[in-house]
């Protein structure tokens, strides 16, 4: 099976292996050609080839000329190489997913229109966010009757708002995108003594809820429970999350980033707990990654967070706002022994989303809709 993917990450042409780079390297085991178009890198763009059997493509074009290059060089691709399925990684103004359907329609491939969350769902963190979540909402209702599925990656937030939106239930598959090397992000295996108390990682932007998180931490310091931070992350919001830090006295530090996987499987497991306050995700992939180094998670309920988090198992799960999230990391906090229990669960339940399993799901998935196409027709 050949598949052809409109994709926004650009890692991969520009030399970066992040998480999108080792997906690649499981599923090439799975098909025999895939190739990727992605947005335009910094540097002269050529196409590039991992794993043997997957291409890049990156675009020459900025934003305003993407639908054009897509629906070009998509045409050609599909010509020259026959491929069973069209992958769309659907966001923002959907031009992956119109440039999808026109190639759908010319070509009669099918295709799949993959939205892993929706901004501003389920709450928006702004007016920016609004309008996005409309954008997303017009988009979905034009697509549900062209796209072959859409695919969601978690089970509780997802398919009921696609269903909302007017796409049939049955046209909504859901297999997860969250896959986690469980030997590279594991237990310590001696115990250790906490470096830190909380560490938040992540892009800092509004809908992370930085700001919450300082007021909350801060709120703990008024308690009586001060705390050792650390900020892991770069984004437009660094210097005015530092500098709200400093005036509410936190004792914090801040990190733009760290060499790799394994230094940040290090400050997972120094760390007491991990704190996410965002107000969308379609994971988020750091909390999982926490859990499975042993570290139990106080979260906003967001992407699989409902999912892995509603009973207290593993963490706490809160609202949207600090009172809550004080609460919930106090929670944690309070009780060392506890805290330590919440780890060895959130390690057995981060399980679950092991790097090969996960993928196998996903590629057997994809097969299964191409399968289901062939039978309609």
């Amino acid at each position: 099976m050949r598949l052809l993917m409109l994709s926004g990450d650009r890692q991969v042409s520009i030399g970066e292996q992040g998480p999108f780079y080792a997906m690649q390297r499981e599923f090439s085991r799975w098909f025999e050609r895939i190739d990727v178009l992605c947005p335009k890198p910094p540097k002269p763009p050529t196409v590039s080839t991992i794993w043997e059997r997957v291409h890049f493509h990156p675009s020459p074009s900025s934003r305003a000329g993407m639908l054009s290059y897509l629906t070009r060089r998509g045409g050609e691709l599909l010509a020259e190489h026959r491929h069973e399925l069209i992958v769309s990684h659907d966001y923002g103004w959907f031009y992956n997913g119109l440039a999808s359907a026109r190639l759908s329609r010319a070509h009669g491939v099918p295709y799949l229109s993959e939205i892993h969350h929706v901004p501003g769902f389920p709450v928006a963190a702004d007016f920016k966010e609004r309008v996005d979540r409309a954008i997303a909402e017009l988009y979905v209702r034009w697509a549900s009757e062209r796209a072959l599925a859409f695919r969601v990656v978690n089970s509780a937030e997802m398919p009921p708002l696609l269903e909302r939106w007017g796409v049939p239930r049955d046209k909504v598959v859901v297999l997860p995108s969250l896959y986690i090397d469980l030997e590279v992000f594991s237990p310590p295996k001696q115990p250790v003594e906490p470096e830190l108390d909380v560490l938040f990682v992540g892009r800092m932007v509004n809908n992370k809820g930085l700001d919450r998180i300082v007021d909350a931490l801060a709120e703990l310091a008024r308690r009586g429970t001060r705390t050792r931070s650390l900020f892991l992350g770069k984004g437009p919001l660094r210097a005015a999350t530092l500098a709200r830090a400093a005036r509410r006295g936190l004792d914090a530090r801040f990190v733009e980033w760290v060499q790799g996987a394994s230094d940040l499987a290090e400050l997972y497991r120094k760390s007491r707990v991990v704190v996410c306050a965002s107000t969308c995700e379609g994971g988020p992939r750091f909390t999982v990654e926490a859990m499975a180094c042993g570290t139990p998670v106080v979260s906003t309920g967001v992407g699989m967070m409902t999912e892995l988090l509603q009973d207290g198992g593993a963490g706490r799960l809160v609202g949207f706002d600090v009172e809550s999230l004080t609460d919930g990391l106090a929670a944690v906090l309070s009780d060392e022994s506890r805290r330590r229990a919440l780890g060895l669960e959130a390690r057995r339940r981060a399980e679950r989303v092991e790097y090969s399993r996960i993928l196998r799901g996903y590629a057997e998935g994809l097969h299964r809709l191409v399968g289901l196409e062939g039978a309609r027709r």
